[in-house]
């Protein structure tokens, strides 16, 4: 196994991670990326294989050491589905499930499409950041409304979602850490009041769903509760905003338009730069895969990115295909963790996608779209056009 040095914040790395990932591959399935001190997996095969096999999690064989400043953040993380394994996973997610429904989610269409037009109908006339008025507010106020959250809370969601995900991004701070601490507070002091509220007048909203869900007397805890609706917001909000920007800047820049049915060119576009680009699991058993030898608590870097463009799983990996062969992409993972709120941003991005491009046929980019410096994210930082 070969060893690479990448520094993830590296300016051209973050505009371009692909080419890196592409020499990756070159050397094997696995390689060890020094800067992380990681084994990292490079093919679709593997990535997917491990997603799903159950001797690999997300929690750590021995619990990691938390600095006291960070205690706050890890409170809540401590009840998060993501970061949980059977049987706490499975009784979590089987009661979010029984609230966070499809029909639920189907339900939300005619207000996503509203949304959507409303957003539109408001754009100025000159030059504007399409992710200040259009990628940031859809997932954001569809999740407060999915919530039952007063929709004027929508700044303070936004605000909370973008410190508390920073805690993810490589080379963070001592400030980036207060931050997300202080927003973690803030977020579960608000919430806390109302789900409390929620319990004694509970309304036709996700929370007091979440509230009401019960599967063999089981309930979900305040606490539980309360990091559910944190999840929901910053897991998917984040994700949405950086699908539907990356998907934006591919259209303008390769003159792409999202046909009336987009459902393959929504999948495309998460498969040809997707959101999140790698995610982690701990080997909870020695395993050998691909000549290499897992040891039980060893942590395997997946890259989500790099599989996407595996060219054994896709042929020529580097093009934009809608309808193309090949498996599914692995942009919200696979197996036990998949994305409970991926169906909900596919959801938006089908509806936003084509209403865009279709009320403004004349838009075109003012400025370079560069992508900001938050590996393991990955999505833009502005998004400058003029929409006629």
């Amino acid at each position: 196994m070969q060893t690479l040095h990448q520094s993830p914040t590296e300016p051209a790395f973050v505009q371009n991670p692909y080419p890196f990932y592409d020499r990756a591959r070159a050397t094997g399935t696995l390689f060890h990326w020094a800067d992380y001190d990681l084994i990292c997996t490079t093919t679709h095969g593997l990535t997917n294989a491990i997603l799903r096999d159950r001797r690999f999690g997300r929690e750590p064989v021995e619990a990691l050491p938390i600095p006291d400043h960070l205690k706050p953040f890890y409170d809540v993380e401590a009840h998060s589905m993501l970061e949980l394994e059977p049987p706490r996973h499975t009784r979590l997610r089987r009661l979010v499930l029984q609230a966070f429904t499809s029909r639920r989610i189907k339900a939300l269409a005619p207000e996503i499409t509203q949304l959507t037009h409303e957003l539109i109908d408001r754009f100025p006339s000159g030059e504007h950041d399409l992710l200040d008025t259009f990628c940031r507010p859809i997932p954001v106020i569809i999740i407060a409304r999915l919530l039952g959250v007063p929709e004027a809370m929508a700044p303070d969601l936004l605000r909370w979602s973008n410190a508390m995900v920073m805690m993810y991004q490589a080379g963070r701070t001592r400030a980036d850490e207060d931050a997300s601490v202080k927003a973690a507070e803030e977020f579960v002091a608000f919430l806390r009041g109302y789900v409390s509220e929620k319990r004694r007048t509970p309304a036709d909203d996700l929370i007091s769903a979440l509230i009401a869900a019960e599967d063999g007397g089981e309930t979900l805890s305040s606490d539980e509760l309360i990091t559910t609706c944190i999840l929901l917001l910053n897991a998917g909000h984040e994700a949405t905003v950086h699908s539907l920007g990356n998907a934006i800047r591919l259209c303008l820049r390769d003159g792409h338009r999202p046909p009336a049915d987009p459902s393959a060119f929504v999948e495309e576009t998460l498969r040809y730069d997707p959101p999140l680009h790698m995610f982690t699991r701990h080997a909870y058993e020695d395993v050998t895969l691909d000549g290499h030898t897992f040891r039980r608590g060893d942590q395997v870097g997946l890259l989500l990115a790099a599989a996407n463009r595996d060219p054994t799983a896709y042929q020529d990996p580097a093009g934009f295909q809608p309808g193309r062969d090949g498996p599914a992409n692995l942009a919200f993972g696979a197996g036990l963790h998949f994305c409970v709120g991926a169906p909900l941003a596919r959801l938006e991005l089908g509806i936003a996608l084509p209403a865009l491009f279709d009320r403004c046929p004349d838009m075109h980019a003012t400025a370079p779209a560069n992508y900001a410096d938050i590996y393991h994210f990955h999505g833009l930082d502005s998004l400058p056009v003029t929409t006629g």
